[in-house]
């Protein structure tokens, strides 16, 4: 383990903040306390720039090198909101806010950048400049894309970004990259199923949306099995299900709504193409009508390849060859980092959290043993990122 004697010293006051941050949880772009906290700690750090507002409520401290201003800039980037979930633990510094909580550990990406943030302008041991990147709105408001089209890249001339997610179940002191998707684009899709309501006595005289709308869940599927290339996944997912309003009346109106997953973009077209076929044909088969409302989210996290060996080799310096794995298998949830590596180059990886309960759980909580390991990566970035 190549971990800085000054940044193990430093763990226990970024813990503080961590657990201070998880007490606060905010959702989307509505993360005002929490970037205000951000924002006094950089300026008292002695950060060099400090800009509030970036994509709404983001924050981009800047940090100059021992040459001063000037050089390559390179972008760390951290995510701050939290989840509209009801925690489920006996943490003594469990949330205070009644339905949300950190339960995708972005309290511990923030506290990790901001250790990293200490250091660096603590040290000024880099050339160039880091820009650290602190995000609203990660959880399905966009907010990576709202800090990009608010020309934040442009206007710190960003050369390039890294970021990282801790990771459930694997180790702690770990980390995993691949060149390419490392995750999936995220898409939702709404089928409205018209049929003909009546009598539950009597289903003989309508058309029941509900058996239309469990034939359409079940062909779905097939995208998957019999119209995908078996070596490109694709994940189909029906997640709502909304029709009737009493135990004997066939309604008239069903709603599905879910969510299509895919890694590659030719597949994301084929599988919107197909979602809207079968829907539409399923329905008809019976006598029914359906209407589809497709909407794409987040496309594919899609690391750059030179960039992400680089990030791997960094890793492995802190962590050992042995505690990298340089081709993990991607995951089809979704990231808007994808956002900022299709304005720049660079990568995003996965850094171990341990043996814990799953991202999004009641009962997850990001683990602060791992804060060392994130904090001496961002460090280590700035050093041998900004000095190319």
């Amino acid at each position: 383990m190549a971990i800085d004697s000054r940044v193990l010293d430093l763990a226990g006051t970024v813990r503080g903040w961590r657990q201070q941050l998880h007490q606060q949880p905010e959702l989307g772009y509505e993360v005002h306390r929490t970037a205000a906290f951000v924002a006094e700690k950089l300026r008292a750090f002695g950060c060099d720039e400090v800009v509030e507002g970036i994509g709404r409520t983001g924050v981009v401290g800047i940090v100059h090198g021992r040459k001063g201003a000037g050089g390559r800039v390179v972008g760390l980037r951290a995510d701050m909101d939290a989840l509209p979930i009801e925690e489920e633990t006996n943490l003594p510094y469990r949330s205070k806010v009644a339905g949300v909580m950190h339960a995708c550990g972005h309290d511990g990406h923030t506290a990790m950048l901001l250790g990293a943030a200490r250091h660096l302008t603590a040290t000024r041991e880099f050339d160039g400049t880091v820009a650290l990147i602190f995000q609203p709105a990660e959880e399905g408001g966009a907010g990576g894309k709202a800090m990009v089209e608010d020309g934040m890249m442009d206007r710190w001339s960003i050369a390039e970004v890294y970021g990282m997610h801790n990771m459930p179940g694997q180790p702690v002191g770990s980390f995993g990259a691949r060149s390419g998707p490392i995750m999936a684009a995220a898409d939702e899709f709404v089928i409205t199923v018209e049929g003909k309501g009546g009598h539950a006595a009597a289903p003989h005289l309508g058309v029941d949306p509900v058996i239309v709308g469990v034939h359409i869940i079940s062909a779905l599927q097939t995208i998957a099995s019999r119209n995908a290339d078996p070596l490109h996944s694709v994940v189909v997912s029906t997640t709502m299900f909304h029709a009737g309003t009493a135990f004997n009346v066939i309604p008239t109106r069903a709603e599905l709504t879910g969510t299509v997953r895919t890694l590659n973009a030719s597949i994301r077209s084929m599988a919107e193409a197909r979602l809207k076929e079968i829907a539409i044909g399923t329905a008809r088969v019976f006598g029914a009508n359906a209407t589809v409302s497709y909407r794409y989210g987040y496309p594919a996290t899609v690391n750059h390849e030179r960039e992400t060996i680089l990030a791997t080799e960094i890793a492995r310096g802190i962590a050992g060859p042995e505690n990298v794995d340089g081709n993990i298998a991607p995951m089809m949830g979704g990231e808007d980092f994808s956002y900022m590596l299709e304005a720049r180059p660079g990568a995003y990886l996965f850094i171990g959290n341990g043996d814990t309960a799953g991202l999004h759980n009641a009962a997850y909580d990001f683990n602060d043993e791992v804060l060392p390991y994130g904090m001496q990566f961002f460090i280590n970035v700035a050093r041998e990122r900004t000095a190319r």
